[in-house]
């Protein structure tokens, strides 16, 4: 079931303590570019789907990326990517997105989406996985 993109922002807003819905939407438009350049397939495919359809979209046509980025970096290029953010503002950013993410997937397709990534994107997600 796909979530309401006012529904998405506010719990967007809320988790990053953002005072505007701008400032959540300026951070979920640049975390999903990110995070779709690391998805492939179906798995993209399913992610999309769940979330608002302006969100899908980006996440279905992302940054590009040479390769996966380990999480640290994908901090280093979110804070890159949203003026004024340092790496410690991407980490709220990247976690207040990727978070409400997960909740919009569900925990089945979470860790099909964690399969694609480097190791570490469980904690950026809000679902550390056990070793």
């Amino acid at each position: 079931m796909t979530v309401r993109w006012e529904a998405f922002l506010d719990q967007v807003k809320e988790r990053g303590e953002y005072e505007s819905r701008q400032e959540a939407e300026r951070a979920a438009r640049v975390v999903l570019a990110l995070i779709g350049a690391h998805l492939v397939g179906e798995v993209r495919a399913q992610l999309a789907a769940r979330l608002p359809e302006g969100f899908a979209l980006i996440l279905l046509n992302p940054l590009q990326s040479a390769e996966p980025l380990t999480p640290e970096r994908f901090l280093r290029a979110t804070a890159a990517w949203i003026e004024g953010a340092t790496e410690a503002t991407a980490a709220w950013d990247v976690s207040a997105v990727l978070s409400t993410v997960a909740d919009a997937a569900g925990d089945d397709l979470i860790k099909q989406v964690l399969l694609q990534l480097p190791a570490g994107y469980d904690l950026l997600f809000g679902r550390p996985q056990p070793n």
